[in-house]
């Protein structure tokens, strides 16, 4: 798909460039087109998004790779020269400033005497670290603890791991382990990743990080997607994308700097990753809740952005069921791991994404039928997994009786799931106080594992009702031992061990039994239980939790995830100094100080939804033939 095929993307706020005093900043809120680098699109190569050329200081002043259509000049200037310091920078929206005045400030932060080496903006002195942001991802390794709290640590290394495109901060890299010699795409800013990271900005009152990300992920969407011939549908997010400097045309003097993005073509598995819209539509909400700036979410090109990507999700399918049908490997979860078909938690981001959207899109005519499509399925999404995903004692009791092979529209058992398909280990482990959403459904085939991430976003977006979701934190508090033990947070439970796992994961050497996803604890988890607590007051499990965290996760280097059943070893494989690990306790621990801040995650549950859900439960069994409700539920 060609940019000429949708409404038109723009660019990021003003052009930045280099000069010798530093660096200079438009503040015209003009309008820009991108150009395309890279070979012919129709057959598949890579495409980036062009930045403005960097020129060796002798040379002169040339005209960026970007083209202006602002009418005060007949082209957009960019000298672009390497500098050594920075002079001072400041925002076009006057949200704050990366440069002089933030010194300050990150001295308050980091308790450190030092913070203008630290951030490299010393005026008039030139350092590798300084050095470094004009060619993407940090190339230096992290710094030593320094400071009073794990938490000032947790700041620098965050700040560190700032990838900057044209002198602007636009995401975070995954991590920024120079210990480890074969990078993979750990170097490269993911859109999922990048969520904790954007939060924990945004909390802090930086914006501008933030807002640079929305837009030029945005701007990264129109690219046409090919892998062997075939393009994904319309609106399809990156999974990532990186900072490259390459050779500017024509010119072996100078350099430019590109946005190199991945939708899946390079990836493990080659899977296109369903959440990375998701989340993207939940970061802009999130957005414009904490930072009041609604004007970002208003442009023409994010309302068509928003459009785009509900489009590709309420697209009419083979499916009879209204939730998202997805491979393995689509989210958090990247590898194969038995998830494919309607995994819980691209549902709950999915349930999350669609209450966000509904609440930004503009009241347009052209968006009626999309808004009316929208809130049907809402509705039928809810009904769907609060009715027919959730367990409890109650239920799976139920489900050992059922009868199966029953041929009827007012069937009990409609997937036909047979009850010697309850595992042995869930008899045992199911609390009478407590339950929560299993991991998928499907025809005969219930996947009765607890998945954490599915699990609390329910919580938070409101999929889960009042009573689900305090028995979700009640399962957390009775399995503690379980879930949290040493290090927080099991990402799903049990492991996959023995023939199970060799069949369902293909023997995969990485997700060995309680080891990265099959069983591994991940400490990003820790932000969103934090987040899921607020919500339903009850902080005091985050904070038992994030004192559990707190013990070791700096002495550990801050992994990307634990080993064991009990969480007690670093991963084999896992990556030190992981940003979202860092950043998810740096949000758990700011949403604990200000719980209120949390209010700008969550959604509240909706009233015509409860009303819906109210009559759908109250007429069950449900027959054959076209049903008159007593009220429509569309907005």
């Amino acid at each position: 798909m060609g940019i000429s095929h949708v409404a038109p993307h723009v660019m990021v706020g003003p052009v930045r460039g280099h000069s010798s005093s530093g660096l200079l900043l438009s503040t015209s809120p003009f309008t820009l087109t991108s150009r395309i680098h890279g070979r012919n699109k129709k057959k598949g190569h890579p495409v980036h998004l062009r930045a403005c050329s960097k020129r060796m200081v002798q040379n002169c002043p040339k005209v960026c790779g970007i083209i202006s259509s602002y009418r005060a000049a007949d082209s957009v200037k960019c000298q672009c020269q390497r500098v050594e310091g920075f002079g001072e920078i400041t925002t076009e929206d006057g949200n704050g400033k990366w440069g002089r005045e933030a010194v300050s400030k990150a001295s308050q932060i980091l308790g450190d005497v030092n913070a203008q080496t630290v951030i490299g903006l010393d005026k008039g002195s030139t350092s590798n670290d300084e050095k470094s942001v004009h060619a993407g991802a940090p190339k230096h390794a992290p710094k030593k603890r320094r400071g009073n709290s794990v938490e000032d640590e947790a700041w620098r290394l965050l700040r560190e791991s700032v990838v900057y495109y044209c002198g602007s901060p636009v995401g975070t890299i995954a991590a920024n382990d120079q210990s480890d010699g074969n990078l993979l795409n750990y170097d490269q800013v993911f859109i999922r990743d990048f969520i904790p990271s954007g939060i924990a900005f945004l909390l802090k009152g930086e914006y501008d990080i933030v807002r640079n990300f929305i837009l030029h992920t945005l701007q990264l969407q129109s690219w046409e997607k090919t892998m062997d011939c075939h393009s994904p549908g319309q609106g399809l997010m990156p999974a990532s994308f990186k900072v490259r400097t390459v050779p500017l045309d024509g010119d072996d003097s100078a350099t430019e700097e590109v946005l190199d993005p991945d939708f899946g073509e390079a990836a493990i598995g080659r899977v296109a990753p369903v959440d990375s819209g998701l989340w993207w539509i939940i970061l802009l909400r999130a957005y414009g809740k904490c930072s009041g700036d609604l004007s970002v979410q208003e442009r023409i090109d994010v309302q068509t952005g928003i459009k785009m990507i509900l489009k590709l999700c309420l697209a009419d399918g083979f499916d009879m069921f209204p939730t998202l049908l997805v491979t393995d490997g689509s989210c958090m979860i990247d590898r194969r791991m038995g998830i494919h078909g309607h995994p819980l938690e691209i549902q709950a981001l999915f349930y999350s994404a669609l209450l966000c959207a509904r609440e930004m899109l503009a009241p347009e005519d052209g968006s009626a039928d999309l808004i009316r499509a929208l809130n049907n399925r809402l509705i039928a999404l809810s009904f769907h997994i609060r009715e027919y995903y959730w367990i409890d004692m109650r239920k799976l009791n139920e489900i050992y009786r059922y009868k199966t092979e029953e041929y009827s529209y007012d069937a009990v058992n409609k997937f036909n799931i047979y009850p010697d398909q309850i595992p042995p280990w869930l008899v045992e482990w199911m609390p009478d106080k407590g339950g929560y959403f299993i991991g998928n459904l499907q025809p005969a085939h219930m996947d009765f594992r607890f998945f954490s991430l599915g699990n609390l976003w329910s919580v938070i977006s409101s999929l889960a009702t009042t009573h689900q979701s305090h028995a979700i934190l009640d399962l957390f508090e009775g399995k503690w031992s379980d879930l949290v033990a040493d290090m927080p947070l099991k990402i799903c439970h049990p492991a996959l061990e023995g023939q199970e796992w060799r069949i369902i994961t293909g023997s995969d050497p990485k997700n060995t039994p309680w080891s990265y996803h099959n069983g591994g604890s991940w400490p990003t988890l820790l932000w969103q239980l934090t987040v899921a607590c607020i919500k339903m007051n009850r902080p005091e499990i985050a904070a038992r939790a994030i004192k559990v965290a707190e013990r070791r996760i700096a002495e550990d280097k801050w992994p990307e995830y634990y080993d064991t059943k009990q969480a007690r070893f670093i991963g084999k494989q896992a990556r030190l100094y992981q940003t979202w690990s860092i950043a998810g306790f740096l949000v758990a621990k700011l949403l604990l100080d200000k719980p209120d801040a949390a209010r700008s995650l969550w959604n509240e549950e909706d009233v015509e939804i409860i009303n819906a859900w109210n009559v759908m439960v109250d007429t069950k069994p449900r027959k054959r033939g076209r049903k008159v409700l007593k009220k429509t539920y569309i907005i």
